[in-house]
Parts: structure tokens; C-alpha cells; sequence
């Protein structure tokens, strides 16, 4: 095995399997001069970062530290970058138990390394991170603080220097480390100290966007999101919060056709009647707010059944049935979307008035007889409160419409309402009508399955059944529709 795996590395010196392969075997045999020669012989030929991190684990695995140490700082110098730097510090930490080794390589990365690789913000990040899991909380707020300054952290309107080129990848990284630094500081430091820097940079930052597209909805959500985790964290920004919410709604989308902008424009409107009623509790100035958007809504080109839902449901929250009924009667009129009618059935049927419902299922069902899923669910509500008559009535009306968008949906609960209830004659002649609609094979082999059950007549009967389906499909020469049939019928 040795002279072959010798040979393939000698012929093929590129592929680190073979050299995996190698080292692994003499590693099992228990040859560690030999396992370590054939790394080192590995090593030469300058393989990839894993290679190099597998020959220190497994010097480590023998107990021998410092070699393990001494591979580390070869491949550190093999490969000048941020990133052989930062796995040899993750090693030296969590593998050699080593912290003030960690701490010297991540020094040396910030001395050593050229410009863009030292000034990259993930160096200064995890040399943060490095020092705040150790406790050393000055030293990690003088290394957020040099990058801070380094690479112009926070600092509103302010550009990098022309000879440096950020990429956008870079830029996120130094957002997510000023990010940390802020939250570093409010978890270790003085929030009043740093209260200016932090929540000052961001209005900044958040006043400059809006500024130059009041329309930029995600600017708002985000600027009023960080007013708001501002407010719960302790200070009283209650005024602040709803300025920039009125500010925000004040920005009404320029054209009725963009319904899509609109979209969001109504979600700011909701996120301010959530926080005047989750954060300061402040029910009635919800309803307002709710009220207020409503108006404003151009329901003759399109509307939102989001809103008139929510509003109603702040109305019972606030014991006010009566207002939440003519909220909902109101978007009925105006809207008349589906899920106003399921929302207010199911307000209706939860306080158990089934009046209400069936009246509601009356309109719904008027301006969408095609909807299949409402006649269903308007044939449940009769057949839970014990109404079978009214159910199979429901069920013929509703199968007699000229167009369906889910027949096949209808149909099947229809005769499976008539199986529950035993009738098996009414079945079998809703099966027949139902094939003289479509002689489909999948109808014809439920029908013949029902004949079979202790509803239907008999064994014979669905044989029969199966037989007649046959036939017919033999003379339509239907060959595919009679391999199923065939299968089921055995």
C-alpha cells in the first residue's frame, strides 16, 4: 500500500486525496515519523489551506504542541492573508488551548498583513470577539474604536479615501462591525455615554435616505424600527417614534396604478397602529390610525383586506362588537375580497351566531358562485349544527352551476356527505349524474369502491360497475384509462 500510494503521489503531486489517502494510512499503522515525513513532503508542494490545517491537528493528535505550532506559523507565512491568519488564531484558541498565541496572531495580522488584507473589517471583528470571550473588554472597545476610526465606521455622508476601493461585500462587513461595536457598547459600556454616537449616526443615516427618496418605504420601516427599539430599551421616545411614523404616512405613493408601492405604504400604516397598541397601549389612537387609513385608500381602483381585517380585530380586542360588524359590513361593500368573508365568518361563527353566517354565505356565495371552497364550507356549517336537509340543498345548488373553479372538490364532498349519512341510493345517483359530466377513469373506480363498501350493494354490484366502466372505455379505445382501471378492479 505504501508503494503504491508512494508512487501515485509522485506521479500526481496535485491531488490531495492520494496525499490524504497516505498520511491517513501511515497515521492508522502507527508510523508517526514516517506519517510526518510524507506531510512535510506534502507541504512542499504548497497545498490548499485544509492541507496544512490536517498536519497540525494531527501533530495535536500526537501530543506534540509546539511542532503543531511551528506548522502553523510555516503556513501563515506560506499564504500572507486575513484569512490564513484568522484560521490559525481559531486554532491556536480552540484547538491549542493557546490564548496568548491567538492574541499574537491576531496582532501580527493587523501589523504584518498588507493594507487590504489588514484593513478588512472581519480581522478587526473577530480580534473584537476574540478579546470580549476573554474577558478583556478595554481591549476589545481600542480595537472597535481603531476601526472606527481606520476604516470610517458610522460616520454620515463621509466616503472612503479615493485610493481605497470598497467592495460591496467589504461595505457590509464594516456595517456588521459597527453594528457589533454598538452592541458591544451597550452590553459592556456606559448607553449613556454612547447614546449620542449611536442613535445620532443612525437618525443621520436614516434622515439622508428619505431625504433623497421620500418614497423609499424600507427606509422608513427601518428608521422607525430603530426609534422604536430605542424606545423599549429604556428611554422615553414615544414623540420621536410617532414623528417619524407621521412623517412616513405623510409620503402618500404619487399614482393609483402602483399598487404594488401602495402595498407598502399601507404596511406603514399598520406598523404604527401595532405599536400604539402593543408598545404604549394605546387602543383608541389604533383605531384612529385605522380609521384614517381606511380613508385614505382609493377603494374605487383597489383596496386591502389586510387593513379592514386588523381594524376589526383591534375593535373586538377593545369589547367593541358592534363596530367590529359594521367595520366588516363595511369592507363587504367596499371590498368584497374572499377573506373578508371568511374572516368575518369565522368572527360570526366563533361567537356562535349561525344566522349571521348563513346570512354572510349568502352574499359571499353571490358575488362568487364559482367559489367551490365556499359552497363546501357552507355545507360543513349546516351539517355541524345537525341541518342534513339544508346541507344536501347546499350541495345541489351548488353543483348546479354553470361554472366551478374546483368541481371535482364539490362533487367529492357532496357524495361523501351522502356516504356518511348512509343514503346509498342518493350516491349512486350522484354518481351517475356525475358520469354523464365526465366519464373520467378515476370516477368510475371510486364509484365501483363505493358499491363494494357496506353502503353500497355488494361485491357484484362493483363488479359490475368495474365491467360497465370497461366497456365504455373499450369503445372510446381509452388504453391508458383502462390500465388503471384494470389495476384497480384486481
Amino acid at each position: 500500500a505504501r508503494n503504491v500510494l508512494d508512487r501515485a503521489v509522485q506521479l500526481l503531486p496535485r491531488v490531495d486525496f492520494l496525499w490524504y489517502k497516505y498520511v491517513f494510512m501511515e497515521e492508522m499503522v502507527g508510523d508517526v515519523p514516517k506519517c510526518r515525513a510524507v506531510f512535510d513532503r506534502w507541504m512542499d508542494w504548497m497545498p490548499d489551506d485544509n492541507a496544512w490545517m490536517s498536519y497540525a491537528r494531527f501533530e495535536g493528535r500526537c501530543g506534540h504542541w509546539d511542532q503543531a505550532k511551528e506548522i502553523m506559523k510555516r503556513y501563515a507565512n506560506a499564504y500572507p492573508s486575513s484569512k490564513s491568519f484568522m484560521r490559525f488564531a481559531k486554532w491556536a484558541e480552540y484547538e491549542a488551548k493557546d490564548v496568548d498565541l491567538a492574541r499574537t496572531v491576531y496582532e501580527s495580522a493587523l501589523v504584518e498583513l498588507e493594507p487590504e488584507e489588514s484593513r478588512q473589517a472581519r480581522v478587526f471583528g473577530r480580534f473584537a470577539a476574540f478579546e470580549e470571550r476573554q474577558g478583556e473588554y478595554e481591549r476589545a472597545r481600542v480595537i472597535y474604536k481603531h476601526a472606527t476610526k481606520l476604516l470610517h465606521l458610522g460616520q454620515e455622508g463621509t466616503q472612503p479615501p479615493r485610493e481605497e476601493e470598497v467592495s460591496k461585500w467589504e461595505q457590509e462587513k464594516r456595517n456588521e462591525l459597527y453594528k457589533a461595536y454598538i452592541s458591544f457598547e451597550k452590553k459592556r459600556g456606559d448607553k449613556a455615554g454612547i447614546e449620542d454616537i449611536v442613535i445620532t449616526s443612525q437618525r443621520a443615516e436614516y434622515e439622508k435616505r428619505v431625504h433623497a427618496d421620500p418614497q423609499d418605504y424600507d427606509a422608513w420601516f427601518e428608521y422607525a424600527k430603530m426609534e422604536e427599539e430605542n424606545d423599549i430599551e429604556g428611554v422615553d421616545n414615544t414623540s420621536k417614534v410617532r414623528e417619524v411614523y407621521e412623517r412616513a404616512i405623510a409620503n402618500v405613493p404619487p399614482s393609483m396604478e402602483e399598487k404594488q408601492l401602495w402595498k407598502r405604504y399601507i404596511y406603514l400604516w399598520i406598523y404604527y397602529a401595532l405599536y400604539e397598541e402593543l408598545q404604549q397601549h394605546d387602543l383608541d389612537r389604533a383605531s384612529k390610525i385605522y380609521d384614517a387609513c381606511i380613508d385614505l385608500i382609493p377603494h374605487s381602483k383597489f383596496s386591502f383586506s389586510k387593513i379592514w381585517i386588523n381594524a376589526a380585530k383591534l375593535h373586538i380586542r377593545r369589547k367593541d362588537l358592534v363596530s367590529a360588524r359594521k367595520l366588516l359590513g363595511k369592507a363587504i361593500g367596499l371590498c368584497g375580497k374572499e377573506r373578508i368573508f371568511t374572516e368575518y365568518i369565522a368572527l360570526e361563527l366563533a361567537l356562535g351566531e349561525v344566522d349571521r353566517c348563513r346570512a354572510l354565505y349568502t352574499n359571499y356565495l353571490k358575488q362568487m358562485p364559482h367559489n367551490c371552497r365556499a359552497w363546501s364550507k357552507y355545507a360543513d356549517l349546516e351539517k355541524s349544527v345537525g341541518e342534513t336537509e339544508r346541507c344536501r340543498a347546499i350541495f345541489e345548488l351548488a353543483v348546479s352551476q354553470s361554472a366551478l373553479d374546483m368541481p371535482e372538490m364539490l362533487w367529492k364532498n357532496y357524495i361523501d356527505f351522502e356516504i356518511e349519512e348512509g343514503e346509498g341510493d342518493n350516491v349512486r345517483a350522484l354518481f351517475e349524474r356525475l358520469l354523464e359530466k365526465t366519464g373520467h377513469v378515476k370516477v368510475w373506480i371510486s364509484f365501483a369502491q363505493f358499491e363494494g363498501t357496506e353502503v353500497g350493494k355488494g361485491v357484484a354490484t362493483a363488479r359490475d360497475t368495474f365491467q360497465r366502466a370497461h366497456d365504455q372505455m373499450k369503445e372510446a379505445g381509452l388504453k391508458e384509462e383502462r390500465v388503471l382501471l384494470l389495476d384497480a378492479w384486481r
